[in-house]
């Protein structure tokens, strides 16, 4: 007999957020049963934005919503220039040219050729399918998830882009910092995780054990473990520097495992780049398996997320909520979620990297003091619930604009 598995049971966060937290959202949801949600964004798998609506799409059908996910499509000029286009709006140089330009709209008004967006509410992740508002007339409110940190993002892109922006009924942020001078209203939700997951669920020594040895990850000596996309911004050359210094003093392994995700045509050069430094205690592994992952977090006596811009960094609450001691970039959203000394360690160079990577790995009872109070932390702000009632009080300051009797954007216009 063929079975299924229900994959996100909402009744199962009452152990971890109380009864009376789980009511309150329950019945905000009873609201907006039925409500259509649309999300826009460019990949199903490879980093945190395909992370988080994997399981808040889940979430929100588990509580009544008839939540959608859809897929912007794209050439590699497409997404070659949507990537230059995001790390400037973090900050990176850009020559964007009129050719550019055109690629950018071109692709974004093919796709709203395609694609039907009959909803209550659409969410448009990020900037690769930000244009497609300008292609539909607009019945119901959309609204620009920006995963971004853009704190500080190169003037040409920002001005390029916000028109699009201002097209929004609402934007929302990771972080209050990152907020920028709009018409439209701002809020800002920092991502979360799905304790139940692959990736985050509880393993048995034998699972993790099981893993490691499918992938030959050797665990005689310490785990110094570093996960995420191959990207410049998370500075993987910078972690493997700083391992190198600290065992100078103490004796590690060293593995880096991140993806390829299929809109960032830069990840591939950065993993090729760091071959050359693989040797028997530095492991550098490419791997889709969120098994792996959990294990390596659970195994690790060190997790690193030493980025150097991070609009959140949702490995590192991933490698909290498991107990790590984490070591993160002191940048963007890892911030909000280490408290330095208390429940991790912030650092600013390869140095200060490499002093609390010898430190921790010398003192197991500080790894314990600071992975407990990660776990914590995790427990208190981070769960995917939170996230979800976010979304619910937002839709439902907009629930004079929609009917859920009928369907609420209309045709794509006609454009010469």
């Amino acid at each position: 007999m063929e079975k299924f598995f229900w994959p996100m049971r909402i009744e199962r966060y009452e152990e971890l957020v109380g009864a009376a937290t789980l009511e309150r959202i329950m019945r905000k949801a009873k609201r907006l049963h039925g409500l259509r949600v649309i999300n826009v964004s460019s990949t199903f798998y490879g980093g945190g934005v395909a992370e988080v609506l994997s399981s808040l799409t889940l979430a929100q059908v588990a509580i009544g919503l008839r939540a959608d996910w859809r897929l912007i499509q794209g050439s590699p000029d497409f997404f070659s220039v949507t990537k230059k286009l995001h790390n400037a709006l973090q900050g990176g140089e850009i020559n964007l040219s009129e050719l550019k330009k055109e690629i950018y709209e071109e692709i974004n008004f093919h796709n709203s050729l395609r694609m039907q967006l009959d909803a209550d509410v659409i969410v448009v992740h990020d900037p690769q399918p930000l244009p497609l508002i300008t292609h539909y007339r607009r019945c119901c409110p959309w609204i620009w998830r920006c995963h971004l940190d853009l704190s500080s993002p190169r003037r040409e892109a920002w001005d390029y882009v916000r028109p699009f922006v201002e097209e929004y009924d609402a934007v929302v942020m990771s972080l209050p910092e990152y907020a920028q001078e709009l018409e439209v209203p701002q809020r800002f939700f920092m991502p979360a995780i799905n304790p139940f997951s692959t990736k985050n669920r509880e393993l048995t020594d034998q699972e993790i054990e099981d893993r490691l040895r499918h992938y030959e990850i050797p665990d005689d000596l310490p785990l110094v473990v570093q996960i995420s996309r191959f990207d410049h911004w998370k500075d993987p050359a910078g972690v493997i520097e700083a391992f190198r210094t600290a065992r100078r003093e103490v004796d590690a392994t060293l593995v880096l495992l991140g993806n390829v995700a299929t809109d960032d045509p830069e990840g591939q050069e950065v993993f090729e780049s760091l071959l050359d430094c693989k040797e028997e205690r530095i492991l550098i592994l490419t791997a889709e398996d969120s098994a792996l992952v959990n294990a390596l977090q659970r195994r690790a006596a060190v997790v690193m997320q030493k980025s150097l811009r991070e609009g959140f960094g949702l490995t590192v609450a991933e490698a909290m909520w498991k107990g790590a001691a984490v070591i993160g970039g002191d940048c963007g959203g890892i911030r909000h979620q280490i408290e330095d000394g208390s429940n991790g360690f912030l650092v600013s160079s390869v140095d200060q990297a490499a002093g609390r990577l010898v430190q921790l790995l010398k003192d197991e009872k500080l790894r314990r003091r600071l992975g407990k109070a990660a776990r914590e932390t995790v427990r208190e702000k981070f769960l995917m619930l939170r996230l979800a009632e976010q979304y619910l009080d937002l839709f439902a300051a907009f629930e004079p604009r929609f009917s859920l009797a009928s369907p609420r954007s209309g045709p794509p216009r006609q454009r010469s």
